[in-house]
């Protein structure tokens, strides 16, 4: 009697623990891996990191699967992108949408070249980067007051194409550069002041 009772229970044990379906890591669970590099909730003080807080889900989503295929070069951001499902993603995006976006105000930069890159901005970006790359959730990324070596190194990954761009930015970049060739400097200064 006693071995058919022990024998129930690990019986009974056995189906609950094979019954268990483990839930999937929530977004705040997954964007708190995310901390060390991009802040908590995604609000980045580094000069060199972008700030994720407040992105389209839409946005993120595409940006972390081109990490994860290898579209989009990177330093370790793809490595760690092959490590989600898109599941992850999805909840990461959601929980990152929900955040107030972040200005990274405490940025040197050049009043002159700023008030130039303004000028510049309107003219070639503004279509999609609007009210002046402030909106985050437009999916095309947030610009102003994120961080100045970030906005540096993209738009050098952009120009040299490690990284792919619309057909219609790639035609406007090629035209703000050959009438300003200092008009990336004129532009990082512009984002950088967060205005």
């Amino acid at each position: 009697m006693r071995d058919t009772i022990i024998k129930s229970t690990l019986l009974v044990a056995t189906l609950a623990l094979g019954s268990y379906v483990q839930a999937a890591p929530s977004g705040q669970m997954l964007g708190n891996t995310c901390a060390g590099c991009h802040g908590t909730n995604g609000a980045s003080t580094g000069n060199a990191i972008p700030s994720i807080a407040g992105l389209s889900e839409t946005y993120m989503i595409e940006t972390m699967n081109a990490y994860k295929s290898d579209e989009r070069s990177s330093s370790i951001m793809g490595r760690i992108a092959k490590g989600y499902t898109e599941e992850d993603f999805e909840n990461m995006a959601g929980f990152f949408a929900e955040q107030e976006p972040h200005k990274n105000l405490n940025q040197s930069f050049d009043v002159a070249k700023a008030n130039a890159g303004q000028a510049l901005h309107e003219k070639y970006c503004d279509k999609c980067h609007t009210e002046g790359g402030t909106v985050a959730d437009d999916d095309a990324g947030q610009l102003s007051g994120n961080a100045k070596l970030f906005t540096q190194y993209s738009l050098a990954d952009f120009h040299d194409e490690s990284r792919d761009m619309e057909k219609k930015m790639a035609k406007k970049m090629k035209r703000m550069l050959k009438r300003d060739s200092d008009a990336f400097d004129k532009l990082v200064n512009y984002y950088a002041s967060g205005k």
